[in-house]
């Protein structure tokens, strides 16, 4: 037996992809409003207006201000390893051992690593690169991906996500390689790949003709194609964007129209247990010799 197609309230004629989170209405992709949990419909958006606003509280709303700080932060400490090193084309190695992700490594000072209390490291490799290229590569993505998902999620879920990928990734590295020295912000990268390809779904695109399908397809395959890149680092960010987007666009979309503010907050205390569950983790799996996996 065929099942019908649910159809746009708005538009019998089209197809729907989700549902209004706040009157539960099938909507198309031509209806959807961006609310502060998932979609409203055109008539629930209007009626949640309860005041005017300018074209630059508008425009203030779509400002991707945690990505362009994201962005910042890693260029910022680029140019800071630097200074320190051999200049912009030649980054500071010195800063890479000392805050790069490691479970367990030998230097001169002696043993470092996840292993030996450094936890910071979880989060501070993310924030280091090898050279210009992979700084480039990694934050053109970022500011795409992230400008097209922090104003549908909003700047906290995005910064969760954010978090939670780079924590994943991390934890990856640790399952996966743990005595290798590991930069970049690919890992959360990835996540944000995986959580477009969620949100993407959710809206009833499909992923191969918006090409996010096709990206992630040929940044995992490259993963594995050439040498030097981490596997554990760029799987476990995927995972975890997947998981994140699932938790935050999924669960509140799926939940009854009456409970989506209570599902809406129970999957972000989710995606705050997910990430301090890598953290703990990655620690254990820094110590197992010479791999969990």
């Amino acid at each position: 037996m065929t099942l019908p197609e649910t159809v746009c309230a708005f538009h019998p004629d089209r197809r729907a992809g989700v549902s209004c989170q706040r009157c539960g209405r099938p909507i198309c992709p031509d209806c959807m409003r961006t609310a502060s949990v998932g979609f409203h419909c055109p008539e629930c958006s209007r009626q949640g207006r309860q005041q005017v606003h300018t074209p630059r509280t508008l425009a203030a709303r779509r400002d991707p201000i945690v990505t362009k700080a994201l962005v910042g932060v890693n260029v910022v400490v680029f140019v800071l390893a630097g200074l320190r090193g051999g200049g912009l084309l030649e980054p500071s190695a010195d800063v890479q051992i000392d805050f790069g992700l490691v479970g367990y490594g030998f230097t001169r000072e002696g043993f470092v690593g996840v292993d030996t209390g450094e936890w910071y490291r979880l989060v501070t490799g993310g924030f280091l690169h090898a050279d210009l290229i992979h700084l480039g590569l990694n934050m053109f993505l970022l500011w795409v991906l992230g400008s097209a998902l922090e104003p549908a999620l909003g700047r906290l879920r995005f910064g969760l996500l954010y978090a939670a990928s780079l924590l994943t990734g991390s934890l990856g590295v640790m399952l996966l390689d743990p005595d290798a020295l590991t930069v970049g912000a690919s890992g959360a990268v990835f996540g944000l790949m995986g959580a477009m390809v969620v949100a993407q779904r959710a809206a009833g695109i499909d992923i191969w003709q918006s090409g996010i399908g096709v990206l992630v397809g040929l940044n995992v395959i490259t993963t594995f194609a050439i040498p030097n890149i981490s596997i554990g680092g760029h799987l476990g960010g995927l995972a975890g964007g997947l998981l994140v987007g699932a938790l935050l666009i999924e669960l509140p979309r799926r939940a009854a129209p009456g409970s989506r503010r209570t599902a809406s907050v129970a999957a972000v205390v989710l995606v705050v247990a997910l990430a301090a569950a890598s953290v703990v983790a990655s620690i254990w799996a820094s110590g197992q010799y010479p791999s969990v996996l």
